[in-house]
């Protein structure tokens, strides 16, 4: 199957879009990128996200999600033509929608989540059905609702003989622990690490007046003094402790606090690089300490994906800190800055096949189930023809 995989993660910065060729079942599914984009948000709106998520009304709330659901249908659109591509040529989208909320409760449990994007606007203005809405049907069954990458690193990325690490670092890092091939009893676990960007681009946002919103290359952390004792401070954080499955976001992680930061460090007298080494330095520790506490078994190889990969500072930290190889998964042929979207395409072909898109041993949840929304396009009928097995009754 073709299929569209739509991704924005807790920067809110833009949509990755991936035109995904998915084949077989599993254990010997199949999967690669054919075309990918990235699709900005317009000026302002990754603020207007940021601010309703912090603080949003009902109206903003609902006008946001047909916004975002005409935005996410524009980039599939986009990565389609871009791609040399039809509609007609596309399957199926998976849309994973933009995060607003995701309620952990204080003893670790998850009771709600929320993603915005109508998929509706996105079936309608591409033709193409479309499965959205995946993380509630996992924490309805008691689940963290994620991270659910780590269902597509078990089917994807087991090394034959080696544990691995797949880490991705978006604004939020998140881990899953994967068993090798030759490892038949095991199973993997994954839970969200910490702070990914979300703290340095907050912090960088405001030390820059909105002119960087990120560190590129991690040239003000290369050229900032790390305070340790301010760094040892900030690992006391209650939540680096909590033993997995457990899940994260800015609703902890967020601007304020980034903003609480940035003033403290001033209050001890750093400069803004001294701040944002801090703060990249405990991106970093926070990955390794919690490999220590929580990896299973020793671990050889450590996979980045996500944005922070891109920051050398963050690489050379991993590297000194974790006893493994640490590779980027462009290194290994999974295109880095796309992976996250090509899950949500995997995840859709998994549902459209009513197969479970959830491992319980990684979200906490209480069984396997299949996961997302179903909104038929105009393709609806002729995809439920091509798919429809008579033999078995089953797609």
């Amino acid at each position: 199957m073709r299929i569209v995989g739509l991704m924005s993660g807790t920067s809110a910065d833009a949509i990755d879009a991936a035109v995904c060729e998915i084949s077989g079942t599993p254990p010997l599914l199949k999967a690669h990128i054919a075309h990918a984009v990235t699709f900005s948000y317009p000026d302002g709106f990754q603020k207007r996200i940021l601010n309703a998520c912090a603080a949003g009304r009902v109206d903003e709330l609902c006008a946001i999600n047909f916004a975002l659901g005409e935005l996410f249908a524009a980039a599939a659109l986009q990565a389609i033509e871009s791609g040399g591509f039809k509609p007609e040529d596309i399957d199926l989208i998976g849309s994973h929608g933009q995060t607003f909320w995701h309620t952990v409760e204080p003893n670790g449990d998850v009771s709600s989540t929320l993603q915005l994007g109508e998929s509706a606007v996105i079936a309608e203005r591409t033709g193409i059905t479309t499965i959205s809405n995946f993380r509630t049907r996992d924490v309805a069954v008691g689940g963290q609702g994620a991270p659910l990458t780590g269902y597509a690193d078990w089917l994807l990325l087991r090394h034959p003989t080696q544990w691995r690490a797949v880490q991705n670092i978006g604004g939020i890092g998140n881990v899953t622990f994967l068993p090798p091939l030759s490892d038949s009893t095991s199973l993997p676990t994954a839970f969200d690490t910490g702070p990914g960007n979300a703290l340095i681009d907050s912090a960088m946002v405001l030390l820059t007046n909105g002119q960087q919103a990120f560190d590129r290359d991690g040239m003000l952390a290369r050229h900032g003094k790390v305070d340790e004792d301010w760094l040892q401070t900030l690992l006391e954080h209650p939540y680096y402790v909590v033993k997995p499955p457990k899940t994260t976001g800015r609703e902890l992680f967020s601007a304020r606090m980034a903003a609480d930061l940035v003033e403290e460090g001033h209050r001890r007298g750093l400069n803004d690089a001294a701040v944002i080494a801090t703060l990249t330095t405990l991106t970093a520790q926070s990955i390794a300490d919690a490999y220590e506490r929580f990896a299973p078994t020793h671990i050889d190889e450590v996979i980045l994906s996500g944005g922070g990969r891109s920051n050398p500072v963050i690489m050379e930290l991993l590297d000194a800190l974790i006893p493994a190889r640490v590779l980027s998964s462009d290194q290994i042929g999974v295109d880095g800055d796309n992976k996250e979207a090509l899950v949500f395409a995997l995840l859709a072909h998994e549902s459209w096949h009513a197969r479970a898109g959830n491992l319980p041993s990684l979200t906490g949840a209480s069984r396997a189930v299949i996961l997302g929304d179903i909104t038929p396009g105009n393709n609806y009928l002729d995809l439920i023809r091509g798919t429809w097995n008579p033999k078995s009754d089953s797609v």
